[in-house]
């Protein structure tokens, strides 16, 4: 059965929020549906910053709390997986990209792809959107978007019959509290240091604790980097996390369990007196613009879809009742009328990012490829029950894929339900490639790329590289080649790479 491709009865109007990974990459998704079938479509993408890439786009300015950082991109940070499992099928990184690159590549390769796909025309730069508001009826109705354009200083209302959200999930840092930190914060030593406790969302450079006591709270990627980049120049470093890790620098303590006058207790009744706390505790699931409209409700406490059924909620963890954590399931709007495009976490961002936009596309273009609404709530609640099964609160883990086989198998059955349905055509293919569900298993790759990289021959590595086969080969090359190395000078193994979050 070859792809149906009818024109739709009336020409629609889409907006896409965001042109990070997962904006780009439903704008191509878009752009790229037959002519016949888009004929008359307004496309246009909403992004509030001067150019694409998202979180990969600098944000020079000293910002101090309460004010927000447009990204949490320090100067020393690199990609923690190798760049070509993090790219968009069929578009590579260009020849001599190193295999774990400074964030410059990755910025750079997202204004390729927007240039060399010209996405470019279809976005408008410097507008952000301050509101979302559903008009008219829940089957008729139609998005009022209040956009303000921050160049020329304007605000304007857009009309748009679907809305796609691809606005990235690290703007809203999550910041714990705890017993007796205000009192520590009023009680600094007298003639020492101001003390001072901030997310890591303001972390740029780790000279600016030179000579400091930090306690880094969590070990995700910034908490790693942190404790990294901080050795050396802090004059002592603690790191407080849940579960045993080996990647992390730093004296580990367990969980806080309050704040006094004079430091912080841990569960385990140890103590320490720091300069600075570092909170590395990740970000919320909060969507302001819709929010403000009352489209998403925030409930901290929701640990079950009971208090969705009047529409959108979020306990920051978790949006929903979402359809493959894409569609929007309130019944407040048809059901592709408002799409979410890179909620997913521990999955290979650009790709999963097409996974999703190719969903949200069609599902668009024909509606009626699309099951009831209750049908997909009935999913929805097997997918929690899956995920409950494995051990974990759905309501917990939220959009993190947890195996290896659920991140491939998610993209590829979004895309094989359109190949079923006759929309796609059918080339008898997976859509995640072998070779990047092969990059899981290389246990080796990362202390790899460093121990080519402190002999110098990291160039030598990626000279002449420029295919997706060539980028593979790379790959199974340093973790073949680090394995070997190890086991010949009885090295003993230690696990130092998997997607955050995924577990085999």
């Amino acid at each position: 059965m070859g792809p149906h491709h009818a024109p739709t009865a009336s020409p629609k109007s889409v907006a896409i929020i965001g042109a990070g990974s997962g904006g780009l990459a439903m704008l191509k998704a878009l752009l790229d549906l037959p002519l016949s079938l888009r004929e008359g479509w307004e496309i246009v993408l909403y992004e509030e910053r001067e150019d694409v890439g998202g979180i990969w786009l600098p944000d020079p300015r000293g910002v101090t709390p309460p004010e927000l950082p447009e990204t949490p991109l320090y100067p020393l940070l690199r990609t923690n997986t190798p760049v070509p499992f993090m790219t968009y099928p069929g578009f590579p990184f260009t020849e001599g990209t190193p295999l774990f690159p400074s964030h410059e590549y990755v910025q750079t390769y997202h204004a390729r792809y927007a240039d060399e796909l010209n996405l470019r025309g279809h976005i408008r730069f410097h507008h952000r959107l301050e509101k979302a508001a559903w008009e008219g009826p829940s089957k008729e109705g139609f998005w009022n978007l209040t956009i303000s354009d921050r160049k020329k200083g304007v605000v304007q209302t857009k009309t748009h019959d679907h809305l796609v959200i691809a606005s990235g999930n690290n703007h809203i840092p999550h910041i714990p509290t705890w017993e007796g930190q205000d009192e520590w914060l009023a009680n600094s030593p007298p003639g020492g240091l101001k003390r001072r406790l901030i997310h890591s969302i303001y972390y740029r450079e780790p000279e600016e604790f030179t000579g400091q006591s930090v306690l880094i709270v969590g070990n995700g990627a910034s908490g790693r980097d942190a404790s990294t980049q901080l050795e050396g120049l802090a004059r002592e470093v603690f790191i407080s996390i849940r579960h045993e890790d080996q990647r992390v620098v730093g004296q580990i303590k367990p969980e806080i369990h309050h704040f006094s006058a004079t430091g912080v207790v841990f569960v385990d009744g140890t103590f320490v007196n720091p300069d600075v706390v570092l909170l590395a505790t990740g970000y919320e699931h909060r969507k302001p613009f819709l929010e403000e409209t009352g489209l998403l409700q925030i409930d901290r406490s929701a640990r079950d879809n009971s208090s969705s059924t009047n529409g959108l909620v979020s306990n920051t963890r978790y949006i929903f009742p979402l359809h493959q954590h894409i569609l929007s399931l309130s019944p407040e709007y048809p059901t592709n009328a408002l799409a979410f495009v890179g909620l997913p976490s521990a999955i290979p961002n650009c790709a999963s990012d097409l996974a999703q936009s190719l969903f949200a596309t069609y599902a668009i273009a024909h509606p009626e490829i699309l099951p009831s609404r209750s049908e997909m709530l009935a999913e929805l609640a097997r997918h929690e029950d899956e995920v409950r099964s494995l051990g974990y609160d759905p309501y917990t883990v939220g959009h993190r894929m947890l195996t290896f086989d659920m991140s491939s198998g998610y993209q590829d059955d979004l895309v094989d339900f359109l190949k079923k349905k006759g929309v796609i055509r059918d080339d008898g293919k997976k859509f995640v490639e072998q070779w990047r569900r092969d990059v899981f298993t290389y246990k080796y790759i990362v202390r790899g790329w460093k121990h080519i990289e402190e002999l110098g021959v990291g160039d030598e590595w990626v000279r002449g590289v420029e295919t997706e086969e060539q980028w593979a080969n790379v790959m199974r090359r340093v973790n073949e080649w680090q394995k070997e190395y190890e086991e010949a000078n009885g090295i003993e193994f230690v696990s130092d790479w998997s997607v955050p979050g995924v577990s085999s």
